[in-house]
């Protein structure tokens, strides 16, 4: 695939699996032997942890989620995405009570594409200090 066609498919996963939480294109852009390399130490880290990640952390928690991506490089097979993961902290988020703020979660991402689909991941983000802020 060129590098522009895997940075659509990771753009595609943004909009439509965490932004709009659509399980179709989850299941379409997930590769089934996927690995999430930023899976705490003896967590799971196949398809359905970071499934479960979206649905049930972070979807529940934000209103009005979105994301935005401001800059993709891709070089082989991999893309590396820095991106913005925003909406209304509306519900529990890792523990935290919903404050009716507002949240922005940074985060850099590499992905590795194969087939079309998300194969491997590596991830860093700002969530700590996001809860941290919110505790204020």
């Amino acid at each position: 695939m060129s590098s522009d066609a895997i940075k659509a498919v990771v753009r595609r996963f943004n909009e439509e699996v965490i932004a709009k939480g659509d399980r179709a294109s989850f299941d379409a852009l997930i590769h089934p032997d996927f690995v999430n390399r930023s899976a705490p130490a003896g967590a799971p880290d196949g398809p359905e942890s970071l499934w479960n990640t979206f649905e049930h952390v972070l979807r529940p928690a934000l209103g009005e989620l979105r994301v935005t991506i401001h800059d993709q490089v891709a070089e082989g097979d991999k893309v590396t995405t820095r991106k913005t993961v925003s909406g209304t902290h509306v519900g529990t988020l890792l523990g935290m009570e919903a404050t009716w703020r507002a949240v922005a979660i940074d985060v850099i991402d590499i992905v590795r594409v194969v087939d079309g689909r998300y194969a491997e991941h590596w991830g860093l983000n700002t969530l700590a200090a996001v809860l941290a802020q919110l505790k204020n």
